[in-house]
Formats: C-alpha cells, structure tokens, sequence
C-alpha cells in the first residue's frame, strides 16, 4: 500500500487559481453566462473521469468555484491518489449555475493535467516496481505550477528531485566549462555551502564518473548513458553515492533502465509533456 500524500495548503494554491480565473474572467466577466443565465437558475454538476487513471489536484481545481461564489455546495467524491474507471464521477458541484459555468473551465485544465501527471507517474512507477528505484520529476514544470505538478507527481507515486535553484547543488555541463574543469567546481561548490545542502554532478562518460569519485560529492547524474553504460557506472559507484539516470528515458525504456540499479530515474517530459487527463463537467437535470 503506498504513503498518502499529504494535502496542499490552501496559500500555496489560491493565488494561481485566482490568477487563472482572472485570466479567462477579463474585465466584463462570464457574457455567456451572465447574458443566457438567469441569475436565480440554479445546477448540479458532476465531474465524471472519461478514461482510466489516477485523481490528483482535486483542491486546488474545485477551488476555483470557492473562489467565484463561496455559497456554492463543493464536494468529493474520491480522494487524490484514487484509480478511477470510465465514466466515475470524482466530485459534484451544487449552487447557483453562473458561478459553476464561470469556473468549469479553470477547474478542468487545473485537474486534467494534475490528474495526466499523477497516472503517469503510476504507470512508471508499476512498471519499475521491484527493482528499488524511484521515478522522480525535474524542474522542467510550467511556470506557476511547480507546486501543484509536483504534489502530482507524489500523488503518482513517484518523488520529487529540487524544487528550485536554492535547495540543492547540482552542476551541471556548462556550469564546468563557466568553472573551469570539474575538480574545480566542485571544491568551489563544497567549499561554499553549507553542510545541509547536497551536491549532485551531471557526467557524460564513465571517465569523468572516475574522477568524479575522487571528489566530496553526493550523488551522481548519469546522462544520456545506454542501459550497458548505466549498469558499468553503477558498479563503478559501487554505493558510494546516490546514482540518477536521466535524458531519453521513455515509457518502453523505463524498466531496463531501473534494472541497472540506479537510485532515481528523473523524467522532465513527465511534467512538460504529459498528456492531460480527460475529465469533463456535466449539468444534470434538477
């Protein structure tokens, strides 16, 4: 049975939500709505999964309608983390019709790709099951939306790598010909921060891991590397540092990878590339 995940604060969505809300709204509002709607009409709304896959982002997606009309009746019908069928309603929105139809769309992109991201991730994660290693996200996320595409990526199973710049070191390809050289950099780096801060270095080739474990670091980015190379480089670290594969990782890919024994498996399309979820938002008749 997985770790729950647990739930966002509501300060660390609501701003993104209003944003995108204010976004669709302009500066006359919902002219569909309120032109076709009479203001007392009042509906019942359901959120129904159109395919097979993983709920996330339910808070942050119904907060949208909170937000238009707080007297609105919100509420789930399964947690985040929930494997869905075709056709399963997730969550029922009840109250005025206006507010809903203002929301629906905020609502449904918010949910549809919190909701790609996490059955994405489950599949990845099912797929490396038993071989100890991790699925984990970068920070190739939409702006705005590192948070909430990262919690997805929880929700799914999987782990999340640095949220930021300032959480972590990890030097990469240019950061060595800036630095000059990688024993350089490194010793730089070490010197630099503090003890609580880890630091990771990308490598291309088995040579550079050589000298790599030579210097203070803590993990080890293995790029671009074949199944073979990755399986040689582990054997080379021999436990000494966390290994990271990383770059052309697919879905078809993804087991041989894990079974080289590498810690983590970081997939940036997961977050930039993900195909959404598709949930849609139906009236029923009252």
């Amino acid at each position: 049975m997985s770790t729950p995940v647990a739930p966002l604060y509501p300060v660390m969505y609501e701003g993104l939500v209003r944003a995108a809300l204010l976004e669709d709204l302009g500066r006359a509002g919902d002219v569909t709505a309120d032109a076709c709607i009479p203001v007392e009409t009042q509906a019942r709304a359901l959120f129904q999964a159109r395919h097979a896959g993983v709920v996330a982002g339910l808070a942050p997606a119904l907060s949208a309608f909170s937000l238009l009309d707080p007297s609105l009746s919100v509420r789930t019908l399964v947690a985040d983390g929930a494997h869905v069928a075709p056709g399963q309603a997730v969550a029922v929105v009840e109250g005025a019709a206006r507010p809903i139809l203002s929301g629906e769309r905020t609502a449904l992109n918010l949910l549809g790709r919190l909701c790609g991201i996490a059955s994405k991730t489950a599949e990845l994660v099912r797929a490396i099951e038993g071989t100890g290693a991790h699925v984990v996200c970068t920070r190739k996320t939409t702006p705005g939306l590192r948070a909430l595409e990262k919690y997805a990526v929880r929700v799914g199973g999987g782990s999340n790598h640095r949220f930021g710049l300032d959480d972590a070191v990890l030097i990469k390809d240019n950061h060595l010909v800036a630095a000059g050289g990688l024993r350089a950099t490194v010793e730089r780096a070490r010197a630099h921060v503090g003890h609580m801060v880890k630091i990771e270095v990308e490598v291309d080739t088995l040579a550079q891991l050589e000298e790599l474990l030579t210097l203070p670091v803590d993990a080890v980015l293995l790029d671009n590397m074949t199944p073979a190379t990755l399986r040689q480089a582990v054997d080379m670290v021999a436990g000494r540092l966390i290994t990271e594969a990383s770059g052309g990782i697919t879905p078809e890919t993804v087991r041989a990878v894990a079974e080289t024994g590498v810690t983590l498996i970081s997939l940036g399309w997961l977050t930039h590339s993900v195909t959404n979820f598709d949930i849609g938002l139906d009236f029923e008749s009252l």
